[in-house]
């Protein structure tokens, strides 16, 4: 069987590429880079992919506000060839910048003809940046293809704007996939539990087709047990708690 594709989408500023190609290829995938600008060109073809990825960092220097260029882009240029390519049963997904850029493009919170963004990701309640190691307790309930099986995770998040916002109708109509958490698992813990005051300690959603997922924590950052802040005092695993979004996106894949 040929080898799941995944087409890892960039623009001058994103900085996660290489681990987000680690992860993908360590699940067994084949993983193409490519500038944004390459698919205006046709220099890449959605078409040939199963999964598109959105990583994070910076692009174009979150000027105006983080993910936004990169969204107007993509929003102007490319959502119908993007609704084709969800409409086809295959996969997307944004991390950190990724997440904002989804959000910020009108893809998130799924596609329901909105003329306007429902919702954003904004400036973190604390006034900085913002990277350390959280936990996140995962909906079991949601229908998210990536988090199947999964419970809880702890990986690192590095933002200085991932607050989520939304008015109360839009929040309770959400499909909430992460939620930030304390080390035993409880909601509503507060900062620096919750890093940017996200309403609700949403950390990621999904469509509502469970093939669009983004979150702000970084999986990608824990493929081994090796980097893990206590890797030397604690029982070693096999993987990092990231590494497993990765797998269940590649073998949903592999039956398309």
């Amino acid at each position: 069987m040929a080898k799941v594709k995944v087409l890892m989408l960039r623009a001058p500023g994103t900085n996660c590429d290489f681990e987000t190609q680690v992860a993908f290829e360590m699940a067994g995938a084949e993983v193409d880079s490519a500038l944004v600008t390459g698919l205006f060109r046709k220099e890449k073809h959605l078409t040939d992919y199963q999964i598109m990825i959105i990583p994070g960092g910076f692009t174009y220097g979150d000027d105006i506000s983080a993910g936004k260029i990169m969204a107007n882009e993509i929003r102007l240029r490319l959502g119908d060839d993007i609704r084709k390519f969800v409409d086809d049963g295959r996969l997307v997904m944004g991390v950190c910048n990724g997440f904002q850029v989804l959000v910020k493009a009108r893809i998130l919170p799924g596609f329901d003809g909105r003329d306007s963004q429902p919702m954003t990701l904004t400036a973190n309640d604390s006034g900085k940046f913002e990277c350390r190691w959280i936990y996140l307790k995962i909906n079991e309930d949601s229908p998210c293809v990536f988090t199947r099986g999964m419970h809880r995770l702890y990986i690192p998040v590095n933002h200085g704007e991932g607050k989520l916002v939304a008015s109360p109708d839009i929040l309770d109509r959400l499909n909430v996939v992460v939620q930030y958490t304390d080390a035993t698992g409880n909601l509503q813990a507060g900062y620096p539990h919750n890093p940017n005051g996200s309403l609700r300690d949403i950390a990621g959603i999904c469509d509502p087709t469970g093939r669009i997922f983004a979150l702000m924590p970084h999986p990608e950052r824990f493929l081994r047990w090796t980097q893990h802040p206590r890797w030397t005092r604690e029982n070693p695993r096999d993987t990092g708690d990231g590494l497993q979004i990765f797998l269940n996106a590649v073998a949903w894949a592999k039956g398309i």
